[in-house]
């Protein structure tokens, strides 16, 4: 009789903690329940004064990075990642998977970017790059799809590259505990398809990049940029600044919003000075748009 009282008691106590270890279940844009996704909450800080928002109801949040699913285009409307002094790593693989925490009809397989390099000089391009994240515990999850977009081989090597280079760099300053990058693509002219797939997706025409140090943009040192497809090889990142107002504008997102309205307000009409930090000459402090 004994034991079976302790047996309850322990069952009484079990359930509660397994209550308590149950992850939210992700809803996607027509609120049907999706797969078990991480709870913001416990894990890493990807965004510090708020993720972007106005994209989809499909946001997987995981150490490598926090991200917006676009079932439609069938990439990610944005990707945010926090760079440390632990996160990068040189020489991880390049397994490309489908992820597997999102519907089959809302990404693409590895089979369908067949034939994209040669037909459309185009790589698979992460928006969460591998040499900044890949210490991370789940570091084969930046080989997900979701977090792959067809990217012209010229930008993906040349001036986007380079600028991802910078990011590492600025992390591993002695003034610098982190580096927050949130990035996505524009969809502003018709693209090619890829040649290797059935599948309805859109092609991104550019993408844009925010940065800043630090726990929050308000100290100044922020970026924002935004290169085309058609960037040139050799050409310099510097040459791409703007206003994350131009961004918003052109996205349709909305970044910062963990930050007071006048403060938001402020720094998005101007373009920080992390640039001058990063190679870049000085500019004008407001846009001329």
């Amino acid at each position: 009789m004994q034991g079976t009282q302790k047996i309850k008691m322990v069952s009484l106590v079990i359930m509660p903690m397994i209550g308590a270890c149950t992850t939210p279940l992700s809803v996607d844009d027509a609120g049907t329940p999706g797969r078990i996704q991480p709870s913001p909450s416990v894990i890493i800080d990807n965004c510090s004064v708020g993720c972007p928002s106005g994209g989809s109801a499909l946001t997987l949040y995981r150490q490598a990075y926090t991200l917006n699913n676009n079932g439609s285009t069938k990439f990610a409307n944005w990707v945010a990642y926090k760079i440390t002094k632990q996160t990068p790593a040189s020489g991880r693989s390049r397994n490309w998977k489908t992820d597997p925490d999102v519907p089959a009809a809302e990404t693409l397989n590895p089979v369908d970017y067949n034939g994209a390099n040669v037909a459309l000089k185009m790589d698979r391009g992460h928006q969460a790059n591998l040499a900044s994240m890949g210490g991370v515990s789940d570091w084969q999850t930046l080989n997900y799809l979701t977090n792959i977009t067809p990217q012209k081989s010229d930008l993906n090597q040349g001036a986007w590259a380079r600028l991802e280079d910078q990011e590492r760099n600025l992390s591993k300053a002695t003034d610098v505990d982190a580096v927050y990058v949130s990035t996505g693509p524009l969809y502003e002219r018709n693209m090619d398809r890829l040649p290797g797939t059935n599948k309805v997706h859109t092609i991104p025409s550019g993408y844009w990049k925010v940065i800043f140090t630090g726990s929050t943009p308000a100290n100044g040192l922020y970026a924002a940029f935004i290169m085309e497809q058609s960037t040139p090889r050799s050409a310099n990142f510097c040459d791409f600044q703007v206003t994350v107002d131009e961004i918003e504008e052109r996205s349709g997102l909305t970044l910062w919003s963990g930050l007071p309205l006048d403060v938001q307000t402020k720094l998005k009409a101007e373009k920080g000075q992390l640039p001058q930090r990063i190679g870049c000459a000085a500019t004008a402090d407001v846009s001329s748009r």
